[in-house]
């Protein structure tokens, strides 16, 4: 046992004496229910024009974690979900049983205090404690206060100490509750139906991405988690809804840095009788809501950066950023031997079977993406890389489809949906064969999902965010950890 075990030992053995102690007092540490009157930030509010050494007879009760102790118990610092209140406690107004109990209290112990709010000769709102309910003894210290919890694996893998210690995690959560209540409400108020559909896959479909298997034991079979709702959300536009939307966890097998995570949130949402275009107009009035919703503002800093997150976006096609970038004009170029010599040109690595859309996508994603740092829309992808969409309906080599770009990162994709079931088939067939050639990412046969297009698609739009990059740059952070509540960890 290290030095720091064998002290962090003796500090729960001695914090466990006192719970025994309280226990021998006929008190309970860890009661069923207790019922605060307020709140800190509500005693804030209410009492803010209070003046300096003033006295009031309202009786509060409020609870919360001790994060202070002075004065032998005099004085303490308590937090709850809303802020601070100190309380204190003395012969003058606190009951006997009160004042046994002080030396038995610790940082971290949460408390329900009853008593009359006053403030102190300094400035300091306070409660004169008449009763003091222990409501959950802490066996475990907390981080030293002044150097608070550092150590970035244990905020993530004990996120409720990081919660305690840093209220600035507690405010990015809040701030993703907010921004997907945002998001939920922008789009029912655009007349679209929230649904929900499977997370178990027969087929694995809806994005080009290494899937996870399970087992199903009763049906003895091996099943896909979700990698997209994709091909769901468009049955239900087959049968006849008009628009409709998801927000929920797809699972992808892949790495993890501080983009990718395993399980993410997405939004995916699917509206008859619209395009692309209809749905860039709807991602920038969604990010917009969602913004000002959060920070009242839609301007946000990252990475020095000042972003202005107000639609209408840039709309730029993939090959003409690639053009911008590298003077290279793949439109001119015309066989899949051409691309790949023109990408190796530009020190691009690139597979000798390569095709023209590949090797666009690899010079793009190489040469452009590190330049998008204000909000654009990258319109118009090479048609191999997308089995789902339309074709251009100018260029068949291209489809209509976008991916909307933020400080360099992607956060959402859209197309114009395929509907022609002949050409469905083609695509999955493609993929099918890609597959065979060792392409873990590639799509699968979904023989059902081309039966539903053969009874007839209305034209229709999609758009998937990622709702994880959203909040990172709504809320500032770098690290997609930092805004996942449990983020997936190496196991230790």
């Amino acid at each position: 046992m290290t030095e720091t075990q064998n002290l962090g030992h003796e500090q729960r053995q001695i914090r466990v004496s006192k719970l025994h102690a309280l226990e021998e007092k006929g008190i309970n540490a860890y009661p069923q229910i207790y019922r605060p009157t307020a709140t800190a930030l509500d005693l804030n509010k209410k009492y803010a024009s209070l003046e300096k050494d003033t006295q009031t007879a309202d009786v509060v009760k409020v609870a919360g974690r001790i994060r202070a102790i002075r004065n032998s118990g005099m004085f303490m610092d308590l937090y709850d979900a809303t802020g601070k209140v100190q309380i204190y406690t003395s012969k003058e107004h606190s009951a006997p049983a009160l004042l046994e109990i002080l030396d038995l209290l610790d940082i971290g112990d949460i408390i329900g205090v009853e008593g009359t709010v006053r403030r102190t000769k300094r400035g300091e709102l306070s409660i004169n404690a008449a009763q003091i309910t222990v409501l959950a003894k802490a066996l475990l210290p907390l981080p030293e206060k002044y150097h608070g919890l550092t150590d970035t694996d244990t905020k993530y893998r004990q996120r409720y100490l990081d919660m305690i210690m840093n209220s600035e995690t507690t405010t990015t959560l809040i701030k993703r509750s907010q921004i997907i209540t945002a998001i939920r409400q922008y789009l029912l108020d655009q007349g679209l139906m929230e649904v929900e559909t499977p997370l178990l896959h027969v087929i694995k479909g809806g994005a080009t991405a290494k899937p996870f298997v399970t087992h199903h034991n009763a049906l003895d079979m091996d099943l896909f988690l979700r990698v997209a709702p994709e091909l769901y959300l468009k049955r239900l536009i087959v049968g006849g809804l008009p628009g409709v939307f998801e927000i929920g966890r797809n699972f992808r097998n892949e790495g993890i840095d501080t983009r990718h995570n395993p399980e993410f949130t997405m939004m995916e949402v699917y509206r008859q009788y619209n395009d692309y275009t209809d749905m860039m107009t709807l991602v920038e009035q969604l990010v917009e809501k969602a913004a000002l919703a959060v920070n009242g503002t839609t301007e946000v800093e990252m990475e020095g950066h000042k972003i202005d997150l107000k639609g209408p976006w840039p709309r730029c096609s993939m090959a003409d950023l690639v053009k911008e970038h590298t003077g290279v004009d793949f439109i001119s170029i015309m066989t899949d031997e051409e691309a790949r010599a023109a990408a190796r040109q530009l020190n691009v690595a690139i597979a000798d079977d390569a095709d023209w859309g590949h090797a666009l996508a690899a010079v793009f994603e190489d040469k452009c993406e590190q330049f998008l740092v204000q909000p654009i829309h990258v319109i118009d992808h090479p048609k191999s890389l997308s089995p789902l969409t339309k074709e251009h309906r100018h260029n068949p080599r291209l489809v209509e489809r976008f991916e909307s770009y933020i400080n360099t990162w992607e956060i959402c994709n859209a197309y114009s949906e395929l509907t022609n079931p002949l050409d469905q088939r083609t695509r999955f067939e493609e993929q099918v064969a890609a597959a065979a050639k060792g392409d873990e990412e590639a799509d699968m046969m979904d023989e059902d999902f081309v039966t539903a297009l053969e009874y007839g698609m209305p034209p229709t739009g999609g758009l998937g965010v990622g709702l994880d990059r959203l909040i990172m740059v709504l809320t500032g952070n770098t690290s997609i950890r930092d805004i996942i509540a449990f983020p997936t960890m190496r196991k230790k």
